[in-house]
């Protein structure tokens, strides 16, 4: 028999299923089956066992599967599979079959074959347990009922080819599970903030953004995405923008330069916009792998996160409620009444409203019960 790896279309187009599974976020659906059909097989399964007997089972084919009244079952002998236990200490990432594990006889006689194994019209197995990440065990088996004959070394060469592909595939596939994980939560936290934010390159090209930017995006007369690229529609003030955008990617990127990360942007007959730049630094494989600036647009008139959940709370106008974030954020009547360009005694007056929606008695308590509330865990 040759000693060459056999590799043929069927084998080329399953490692590029395997690489499309673990990239495209579709799961190892089908996967199982291709590798049964590669290896002229009837079943395949792909599992981690973990500590404590924990068993995740990645996919199999459909023989395989069991009806919900029998997963208790099912599980039992995931766990006292003899093949993995006689592989792993056989050697990891060897290929081994059956006959490498147990004699016929052993096998035959154990509860692992009479219980599992016959059920499930499995004899034969070809396959490896290999390092599956994060001190998980992974385990391939590939199997035939008795009739269709043993493994060759031939088949032994396919599954060496195919192993190193699925292990790295497995690997892939759980670090860019992470990366989503920590891109869902970055997100989630730009959600929370009360601004327009937005996630940019070098060439103030848009990454990612929050709702708030979105709707400033839409909204505003000055602020514009013009090619997926954040800009300012007063040329001299987006030239400012890229200037801080340029240096808050170099700061990012370890070359720190030193600049005024601010913009006042006017309105005509509103309060104006501010806008800050930081860098977001590079962390490698992550949510964000290359160097990016945060771009944060606060709008002072805008109704922020907590001024729409206090509305819901405690039933007080929009007026209201922005006024009531507003002291609950720190600021004194006097400088309330300042920042929304209105005379003391009107704050007063709304004071005077929103101790009797809330049921207090000071404007002390008032603040207590906002902080404390679920609308003081939306602000920013």
């Amino acid at each position: 028999m040759s000693s060459e790896i056999p590799f043929n279309d069927l084998l080329s187009k399953l490692i590029g299923d395997i690489y499309t599974a673990a990239t495209e976020g579709a799961g190892w659906t089908g996967i199982a089956s291709s590798i049964a059909f590669a290896l002229e097989s009837t079943s395949t399964i792909l599992k981690l066992h973990g500590p404590g007997d924990t068993v995740h089972l990645l996919e199999c084919t459909q023989n395989l599967s069991v009806p919900n009244h029998q997963q208790s079952w099912a599980t039992h002998w995931h766990q006292q599979d003899l093949w993995v236990e006689r592989s792993a200490a056989f050697g990891i990432s060897r290929i081994v079959t059956d006959q490498d594990l147990v004699s016929p006889d052993e096998q035959q006689s154990s509860g692992f074959y009479q219980e599992w194994l016959r059920t499930l019209d499995i004899h034969h197995m070809v396959g490896a347990v290999f390092p599956g990440g994060d001190g998980l065990l992974g385990v391939l088996g590939i199997h035939r009922p008795e009739g269709a004959g043993a493994y060759t070394d031939d088949d032994r060469r396919k599954v060496a080819f195919l192993l190193p592909h699925l292990q790295r595939a497995l690997w892939l596939s759980h670090k860019l599970s992470a990366v989503t994980a920590r891109q869902m939560a970055a997100e989630a936290v730009l959600e929370r903030i009360d601004a327009a934010v937005f996630v940019v390159d070098r060439i103030r090209r848009i990454v990612t953004q929050n709702a708030h930017g979105e709707c400033q995006l839409r909204a505003a007369k000055n602020l514009a995405n013009r090619g997926d690229c954040l800009v300012l529609t007063n040329t001299s003030l987006n030239t400012q923008l890229i200037r801080l955008v340029n240096a808050a990617i170099s700061t990012a990127s370890g070359r720190p330069v030193p600049v005024e990360p601010a913009i006042v942007i006017p309105r005509v007959g509103q309060l104006p916009l501010t806008l800050l730049v930081t860098p977001l630094h590079s962390q490698g494989l992550s949510a964000f792998s290359q160097p990016l600036a945060l771009v944060v647009v606060r709008d002072p008139e805008a109704d922020t996160l907590a001024a729409t959940c206090l509305r819901d709370l405690f039933g007080l106008t929009r007026t209201e409620a922005v006024i009531a974030a507003d002291l609950a954020g720190g600021l004194s009547v006097d400088k309330v009444a300042s920042r929304r360009g209105i005379g003391t005694a009107t704050v007063r007056s709304h004071v005077k409203c929103i101790l009797s929606k809330t049921g207090t008695h000071r404007l002390a308590e008032a603040v207590t019960l906002i902080t404390r509330s679920v609308a003081g865990l939306t602000q920013s």
